[in-house]
This record gives structure tokens, sequence and C-alpha cells, in this order.
């Protein structure tokens, strides 16, 4: 079972939810659910809209490939996150990809440093500063 992770009381991140989880986001209070996930990725759950939807939460699909970040597809995603009812389940196969658009939105809407956010995702075991952070320094 995947962990889901709040971030703070508008944003939370997960890899591949179930449908079993989908059901506890709503009784956690989740109000939204945008999945980075390309369909043709291993594991994608293809009834997830659906599912979310059955239970009333609103939901977004936007493939993101990380590794070809570009300003377009970044702004899609922030603006997405900002648009959608909150709190808002971000989420992808690891959560690599959901942690790294919640600190780019702590980042650029409610003032964080940089250095804050990298801070928050070491604090939750997602990355060290070892690793590349480069979309997030944008």
């Amino acid at each position: 079972m995947t962990a889901i992770r709040k971030i703070n009381d508008e944003l939370t991140i997960a890899g591949q939810l179930n449908a079993v989880q989908l059901q506890q986001i709503v009784l956690e209070g989740i109000k939204s659910v945008l999945n980075l996930r390309s369909p043709d990725e291993p594991g994608f759950l293809y009834a997830e809209q659906q599912l979310a939807e059955a239970q009333g939460l609103y939901y977004v699909n936007l493939s993101v490939d990380i590794a070809s970040l570009d300003d377009v597809s970044i702004a899609l995603v922030l603006q997405t996150i900002h648009q959608l009812p909150k709190p808002i389940l971000i989420h992808c196969d690891n959560a690599v990809r959901s942690v790294a658009f919640a600190l780019i939105y702590i980042a650029t809407s409610q003032g964080a440093t940089h250095q804050q956010a990298v801070q928050q995702a070491e604090r939750f075991g997602l990355f060290t500063t070892a690793q590349p952070t480069s979309i997030m320094q944008q």
C-alpha cells in the first residue's frame, strides 16, 4: 500500500493509489486528486478517475515526465494545483514527481525558499540534496 504524506493543509502526496486509498482520502478531507502519471506507465490505475469521481473527488490527470519538463508543463501543473479545490492529493508512481511539484507550488505561492522546500522534502525522506533539484530552482 502506498504511503500518503501530508505536506501542509493544502497538499498531500503519494505514489500510485488503490481503490481503498481513494475512499480513505475522502474520509481524511481530501477534495481533489491530481494524477501526474501517464496511462502507459506500469501499474497505472485506469479506473482511477471513475473511482475518484464516485467518491465525490475532483480529478485531473496530467501526464508529466520529470526528465523532460519545460516551463509550459510546469506552469500547467502549477495552474491546476492553484485551481483545484483544496486539500489536494498529488500522486505519481513513487511520489518523486508529486513532491517536486508540491515543493515548487510551496516555493512559488507560499513564500518558501528553495532551501526550505528541500529541507521539508528531506524530512519526509523523499530525497537528499545530493540528488538533482534543478526543476525546483526555476
